[in-house]
């Protein structure tokens, strides 16, 4: 005989989800209302936000929205209070939030290092804090950062990028040792290649799905609803006692290289 185990419960949580309109931020948010949480998504695109809190609002959701442009440290300490305001609480963090722009290094522009980085980096930081501080008052919460697998080996083209992510890692390990002893739990989810709307063009191109078919062990790539369960997971009494880590949900593309050679 079975009974109910809440110990990936996350029901009666209240989650603010920053970039939380598409993608990866969407599948998660969405996620988390299935399983009983009051989620609040963020986007600085009014439009976007109000259209994603709408969908999911008709498929039966319970979700909320707040503009939030993380760069603007503003808008954070404006959509926190707001939050704080309605929710009364926060349980879990998840920084979603990202930009990105491929260039050759030689070319980036200082307004493109701001741009990615002010968002990627800076932007995630001021949210930590900004909840982290309601957080420490309380005695406990968990934050999800979303890194990416440039953290494990960077790619070629997004030097930015990279260098917010691999910033991120040190976030998550430094707010992981301050805030542990006064009950906050901070962690990383690194996704694998996934297809989204932003990522469709790239992965139609022959060359480009070849490559991953050689190299992903699980020989697919991901979709934004694989990233769910480790999301419930860290924000879980399941992970009660992980703090500071980083999870790669990449199909297992970090496992190692798959060579040329054949093994027979």
């Amino acid at each position: 005989m079975t009974t109910a185990d809440d110990l990936f419960s996350v029901a009666g949580q209240s989650v603010l989800i920053s970039g939380g309109s598409r993608g990866i931020g969407r599948a998660i948010a969405e996620g988390f209302a299935e399983r009983g949480a009051r989620v609040i998504i963020s986007s600085r695109n009014p439009e976007t936000l109000g259209q994603a809190a709408e969908e999911m609002r008709q498929a039966g959701l319970s979700v909320e929205s707040v503009v939030c442009d993380v760069s603007s440290e503003e808008e954070i300490t404006q959509a926190v209070e707001q939050v704080l305001g309605t929710a009364g609480h926060i349980d879990t963090l998840v920084n979603v939030a990202g930009v990105n722009r491929r260039k050759r290094a030689e070319t980036v522009t200082t307004e493109d290092y701001d741009f990615i980085m002010d968002t990627n980096l800076r932007g995630a930081f001021l949210l930590s804090r900004a909840v982290g501080r309601h957080m420490i008052e309380r005695g406990s919460g968990a934050q999800i950062n979303i890194q990416s697998l440039n953290t494990w080996m960077p790619l070629k083209g997004v030097l930015p990028y990279a260098m917010s992510k691999f910033g991120m890692q040190g976030m998550t390990r430094a707010l992981a040792l301050e805030w542990g002893p006064r009950g906050v739990r901070v962690n990383s989810l690194s996704p694998g290649f996934i297809l989204t709307d932003l990522t469709r063009k790239l992965w139609s191109d022959k060359t480009m799905q070849e490559w991953n078919a050689a190299n992903a062990p699980l020989g697919r790539l991901g979709v934004p609803d694989d990233m769910v369960g480790t999301a419930i997971f860290l924000a879980s009494r399941a992970s009660a006692f992980m703090t500071g880590q980083t999870l790669y949900v990449d199909g297992g593309f970090s496992s190692g290289w798959n060579w040329p050679i054949p093994l027979d």
